[in-house]
């Protein structure tokens, strides 16, 4: 064994493939899939243990594995191909930022958020918001912008889902290993490890830096588990949207306050800070501290710091957005509004909320109060914004309040089949992965010939029912029981997937409204119908739990059985195999409560028609022939009838357009031609609209550099 300077016991690697190290701390690796096929190939079974980690990989790997590869030619290959790519990414002269925008030099982007979801070997993520983030992280590096982004690392993770024999959801906590994380300290211009320090009620507390090296992008964590810290502070940044009010608002203010005080340790200066929810809002404090230190009133900090601010909200529902009682903010910050300049008043008043429980200090209302820029994550969430918001801004009608919508997108290369890329590297042309936003690019999709698609299709539905097998006999395995004795997944029938959080409001089981008009669907002789289901609830929420059992153990009852499948552990490789894999992406949220989603442009990126609640994205997207609109557009004032609306309306479009069009219709070569051109519809519309490139080109042009002025300045 040899040791680094990060103090990690690695196997020795051959000279020869020496750079298999530095490959496995650039998370460049996560949305390469043949680069991550160069540790599969030295040992697959491994890989698959360590769960696609190839850090860990590699202190577990055997020497003489490595030898082997290192002696293979065809290995070498391999190898010699995917350093070169990754040298020429990482060399890259020019980039989407230098060609588009290379007077806009003097630009510096910083990015907050609260988790970052950038593969299921890092644990750090909880849903939606967290994918996004790793994303926009993951995207910023492919444009080459200049661009930093501040979290936490959470040594405790977000849970492992578990399911007792009666499907209820338990939460299971393992600690990272920082041998196994691609991270390293962060250093300072003069070499020395990036300890913050945050003042806490009574207490300093201390956090130590981390840098993931995520394509040309750094991405700096924050870790509070260090000492001299005591052992509930040590504990404050262990896990993901843990504990209560108290350590929430604690985890908050490191996040902003010390995210800033990092960033300054590390030398850099931003001119533009975006705040990625609500929970990073401490940050326009800080700033404005800075400010007023250097001899300026509040009143001047606070206009200054506004023009370089963007703010985007991601939560339609009141409850869902952070605000602290004033008592607790007194016991938090009573010595911090003097270094603003503020009486106690003054400084409740900037974020100041009224709650039927009193008085609070909310944080959306502090980051749009501070921010120039904020926008909503589909055109109807930023109406819905606009209206939750209006008392804001008195004097202004819900349409002049200025909350705009940028929709959101997905990472093309981390979601998008290595399958489905080949056929797109053979029918779109060469430049197709610079042109990810071109629509014109995207109509070549109608040259694939049919039979190649649908073969292609099927190949990942396969993939993606061995994949689903695995997991539940893992799942079988924990609980000591052996496996169903029917069929689990057939290939040939018509496959729905349903993968997310399970909140309430996403209705996970609508399908389930009429049961015996379901076992009829799903039963249909020459015409069945399976479906399969995934997703975690949070810990504390009974509701979304109840969901979950529901499902488990509808899926064991007579003429459900073999059509209903529960997945355990929703994460990032579920996510990826039913988006890739199934037939159609089910997605029924009581509208107008999901702001986007971005489950369903995965599935559309990869030919998988979407049948969903005009909500979020899809009344953006949905044009009558790239998939199907669950019910009207429309919102109801009766639970109940809406509900059973929208069961009515699903069940009509499953018997009537779905299935007929997935059955019927097919040619010589048993190719459903129907049901193939949807497909292509659906990769021609949603994959240019809906990628991260288009999404990240409007925050650049509408956002970061109207925002980057001439910075904030700081001494």
């Amino acid at each position: 064994m040899v040791r680094l300077e990060t103090e990690i016991l690695f196997t020795p690697i051959p000279d020869r493939i020496a750079r298999l190290r530095e490959l496995a701390y650039n998370l460049w690796w996560t949305w390469h899939p043949e680069a991550q096929d160069l540790y599969r190939q030295i040992d697959p079974d491994l890989w698959e243990l360590d769960y696609h980690n190839p850090v860990e990989f590699l202190r577990d790997v055997r020497q003489r594995k490595l030898e082997q590869a290192a002696a293979s030619p065809a290995y070498l290959k391999s190898y010699d191909a995917v350093l070169k790519d990754l040298d020429a990414y990482m060399g890259a002269k020019k980039t989407w930022y230098t060609r588009r925008h290379s007077d806009a030099r003097d630009v510096q982007i910083a990015y907050f958020s609260a988790e970052f979801g950038l593969h299921e070997s890092l644990p750090i993520y909880s849903g939606g918001l967290g994918i996004l983030s790793g994303d926009h992280v993951k995207e910023a590096s492919d444009m080459g912008l200049p661009f930093v982004a501040v979290g936490f690392i959470y040594p405790q993770g977000y849970f492992r889902q578990r399911l007792d024999p009666s499907g209820w959801q338990l939460a299971e906590y393992n600690k990272l290993n920082f041998a196994d994380v691609p991270a390293l300290p962060a250093l300072d211009p003069d070499g020395r490890e990036v300890v913050v320090e945050v003042e806490l009620p009574g207490r300093t507390i201390y956090a130590k830096v981390y840098r993931f090296q995520v394509g040309r992008v750094n991405l700096y964590l924050m870790d509070t588990d260090i000492h001299p810290n005591s052992p509930q502070d040590r504990e404050l940044s262990a896990r993901l949207y843990g504990g209560d009010q108290e350590m929430r608002i604690s985890q908050e203010l490191v996040l902003g306050v010390g995210g800033v005080r990092a960033l300054r340790q590390l030398g850099y200066k931003p001119n533009v800070w975006h705040m990625n929810e609500g929970h990073s809002a401490f940050l326009v404090l800080e700033l404005c501290r800075e400010l007023v230190s250097q001899g300026a009133s509040f009143e001047e900090a606070m206009e200054q710091v506004k023009t370089h601010c963007v703010f985007t909200t991601h939560t339609p529902v009141p409850a869902g957005n952070d605000a602290f009682p004033l008592p607790m903010m007194e016991k938090f910050f009573w010595s911090y509004w003097p270094q603003l300049n503020l009486t106690r008043d003054e400084f409740m008043n900037i974020a100041l909320q009224e709650q039927q429980w009193g008085p609070t200090f909310a944080m959306t209302a502090l980051a749009l109060r501070l921010s120039e820029y904020h926008n909503g994550v589909s055109k109807l969430h930023g109406h819905v914004a606009r209206g939750m918001w209006q008392w804001l801004y008195p004097g202004k009608s819900q349409d002049e309040v200025p909350i705009g919508a940028i929709t959101n997108g997905v990472h093309t290369a981390s979601w998008l089949a290595p399958e489905l890329r080949a056929l797109y590297d053979a029918y779109l042309g060469k430049s197709w992965e610079d042109n990810l936003d071109d629509p014109k690019v995207w109509k070549k999709v109608y040259q694939i010939p049919d039979e190649v698609l649908w073969k292609t299709r099927l190949k990942l539905k396969s993939q993606m029912i061995a994949f689903a097998r695995q997991r539940l006999q893992a799942h079988y395995r924990y609980l000591g029981q052996s496996a169903p004795v029917w069929p689990v997944l057939e290939e040939d029938i018509l496959t729905l997937g349903f993968a997310r959080r399970f909140a309430t409001y996403k209705r996970a089981t609508l399908l389930f409204k009429d049961l015996e008009r379901l076992k009829s669907i799903l039963n249909r002789p020459g015409k069945p119908i399976q479906v399969v289901f995934a997703g975690k609830a949070h810990p504390k929420d009974d509701p979304g739990k109840h969901f979950i059992q529901d499902v488990y153990q509808l899926a064991l009852q007579p003429g459900l059985a073999g059509r209903i499948v529960f997945l355990e552990e929703y994460d990032m490789a579920v996510g990826r195999a039913l988006t890739q894999g199934v037939d159609v992406w089910l997605n029924n949220p009581r509208r107008p409560y999901e702001a986007s989603g971005t489950s369903g442009m995965k599935a559309g990126l990869n030919g998988v028609p979407n049948c969903s609640i005009l909500d979020g994205w899809w009344p953006e997207a949905y044009n009558g022939k790239n998939g199907w609109a669950i019910g009207e557009e429309r919102e109801y004032s009766n639970q109940e009838e809406q509900d059973w609306n929208d069961a009515q309306s699903l069940y009509q479009l499953l018997e009537h357009e779905i299935t007929p069009r997935y059955y019927e219709g097919r040619d010589a070569n048993g190719v459903p031609t129907a049901w193939v051109q949807t497909c292509k519809e659906s990769i021609a519309t949603v994959a240019p609209a809906f990628s991260f490139r288009r999404m990240l080109t409007d925050y650049v042009e509408q956002f970061y550099l109207p925002a980057s002025g001439v910075g904030v300045p700081v001494k």
